[in-house]
């Protein structure tokens, strides 16, 4: 290939590149829009906006007050997205995840020829409900090092249907733990502080007894 050849293809391979970036230079020009002064809208902050607020998240009732309101139906609906991972019915084998029959009250890491991870077979126990409710809220907070995906559920309310769920999965259920008793009402605002004891009724058909007034104290004069 003599020099003018080359200079040809040479002069090609430039004109094309001059011509590509003349072209992005104007698609820019004719495209560009000025750069808005406000956003169209605002993306929602909840929780940040909730802090400013000073309003921090409601605890959740106690695990056996949700239990005692607790769908294994709405369990069985939501747990339909852990099949990916896990089998629910009875002899069937592991997945990604153990089988989850007889999951509750269950000792950890015990099936056998599943590859638990390190930090699962760590942890000693069974799998009651209070520890299945932890989990489920936040695996990997729960037990740091867990090769469970799942993000958690943050509604107590839709972590007892599960743990219902779950629980009805096995030939003898577990007795549901029972809610502790309510404290009893508050005294009276008219007794309550004053040291006094409430009126005696009167059995019925008698008239009560009058109330004693204790004798008055006069000054004697001087």
């Amino acid at each position: 290939m003599d020099s003018f050849e080359f200079n040809k293809i040479a002069g090609g391979l430039l004109v094309t590149l001059l011509f590509t970036m003349a072209l992005g230079v104007f698609s820019d020009a004719v495209f560009s829009h000025p750069k808005l002064a406000k956003p169209g809208y605002d993306l929602p902050a909840a929780e940040e906006a909730s802090l400013e607020a000073g309003n921090a998240p409601a605890a959740a009732a106690p695990l056996p007050e949700r239990l005692a309101k607790a769908d294994p139906k709405k369990g069985e609906a939501i747990a339909k997205a852990c099949a990916a991972c896990h089998n629910f019915e009875k002899g069937a084998g592991a997945k990604i995840g153990p089988p989850l029959y007889g999951v509750v009250d269950r000792q950890r890491a015990s099936i056998p020829g599943f590859a638990y991870s390190d930090a699962m077979k760590s942890k000693p126990g069974n799998w009651t409900f209070d520890e299945l409710d932890k989990f489920i809220a936040n695996p990997k907070g729960d037990i740091p090092g867990t090769k469970m995906a799942f993000a958690g559920e943050k509604d107590p309310q839709k972590r007892a249907d599960i743990v219902d769920y779950l629980n009805s999965l096995s030939d003898s259920p577990k007795p549901l733990p029972q809610p502790t008793a309510a404290a009893g009402a508050p005294a009276s605002q008219e007794t309550q502080g004053s040291g006094q004891q409430p009126a005696a009724t009167a059995p019925k058909g008698q008239q009560p007894a009058p109330a004693t007034v204790p004798p008055t104290k006069t000054e004697a004069p001087k």
